[in-house]
């Protein structure tokens, strides 16, 4: 089979990232009924999201490796495989160690497999300096999976169980992954490069803005909701904040699909940088929980469509044979500096009792990303 056309990659790209996205942030809406119908503990589950988000970080090298080697069609159908099967393996799960096991193992070599670094190598392969609005568009299925996977997760509670959930998201999650298989076209055989990736070293100002920017975007996406619940709002009413959020995020990534095709990304990221300023703002010096409904807006717009503006920048003019190398790095860097900032904020609550603190530190990084962000001359990519 010939597979789909360069120009439809970006289509493939969005429904990867929608289902590894969806299955792979939902986790958080099993965890109270999970607790409840397999007599797992809080602590166990918290233990298990940590442990996945560190193998995440840790695989990225590895994975950008599997990517020069094997191909990105390769790598993605087996990330995905991956993800959508541990929720088959969670929903047949007895003990509390095969949960976690399953989670952290099957869960986070997945995620690592089948979300940005190998979208956007798929991407940039086919591209080239030209993928910019390919990834904007790919990077909507994250917010897709956002606002999609936990709705239907908590429609099928009540109807199938959380047992039933698990395995029937997983095998939805398996048939989206048979169809890419079918449609993607067969990775082209360049010969691989030996050795190590290319070096990041003449773009370090825009690793270390992507550090901060993953710093302060997994604290506020994942703690927003209880933020929010410390400010008044419901449970149910902090978890539409989320989706506004993430409603907000895709539609800022369909702009960007059109306005990279006439603006360079170092100039739009400075925009979405000053938005999340804006954001922010009054999340730190406001009063009162209805001005969280102003910061999940404008956050959202300046949240995920960052990624795929310094992915953009960073794999400008990489040679094709060595990209997944070279991007795996900014990889580790985001999630390291995601469970730094992770760790930090729970820190400050414990002492405050509060996010405020570590949102007014989200105010200095925030400051200092758009700082970072210069242009970034082009290169020629190597002839192998």
């Amino acid at each position: 089979m010939a597979g789909m056309r360069r120009e439809h990659l970006a289509w493939a790209g969005l429904a990867a990232m929608t289902v590894s996205f969806g299955l792979n942030f939902t986790m958080g809406v099993f965890f109270a009924p999970t607790a409840a119908a397999y007599g797992v503990s809080a602590t166990a589950l918290a233990v298990a999201a940590a442990l996945g988000t560190m193998v995440t970080g840790l695989a990225q090298q590895g994975i950008g490796r599997l990517l020069d080697l094997l191909g990105p069609k390769l790598v993605l159908v087996g990330g995905l495989t991956l993800i959508s099967g541990s929720y088959l393996v969670l929903a047949a799960v007895t003990e509390t160690w095969q949960f976690v096991a399953a989670y952290m193992v099957l869960g986070g070599l997945g995620f690592a497999s089948s979300s940005t670094l190998t979208v956007t190598t798929l991407l940039g392969r086919a591209h080239g300096t030209q993928a910019g609005p390919a990834m904007a568009r790919a990077a909507i299925g994250i917010n897709l999976g956002q606002l999609i996977t936990p709705w239907a997760a908590t429609a099928l509670f009540d109807p199938v169980g959380v047992r039933g959930t698990f395995a029937l998201l997983g095998a939805i999650g398996l048939a989206a992954t048979a169809v890419l298989w079918l449609l993607l076209p067969d990775d082209e055989r360049a010969a691989t490069v030996p050795g190590p990736g290319e070096s990041l070293a003449d773009r370090w100002k825009v690793l270390v803005s992507f550090g901060l920017h993953a710093a302060t975007l997994y604290v506020v996406v994942l703690m927003l909701p209880k933020h929010a619940v410390e400010q008044g709002w419901s449970v149910a009413g902090a978890g539409r904040l989320v989706a506004l959020a993430a409603l907000t995020a895709g539609v800022t990534s369909a702009g960007l699909v059109r306005l990279l095709r006439r603006h360079p990304p170092e100039s739009l990221l400075r925009v979405l940088y000053s938005v999340r300023l804006a954001a922010l703002l009054p999340a730190v010096f406001v009063p009162g929980p209805e001005v969280l409904v102003v910061v999940a807006v404008l956050f959202g717009v300046a949240s995920f469509p960052v990624i795929p503006l310094t992915m953009a920048i960073l794999s400008r003019g990489l040679d094709p044979a060595r990209m997944g190398r070279t991007l795996a790095p900014a990889w580790v860097i985001h999630q390291l500096a995601a469970a730094t900032g992770l760790g930090v904020a729970t820190v400050v609550h414990a002492l405050t009792d509060s996010y405020r603190g570590y949102l007014a530190l989200g105010l200095v990084l925030t400051v200092a990303a758009a700082l970072l962000i210069t242009p970034v001359r082009r290169r020629e990519p190597v002839t192998v």
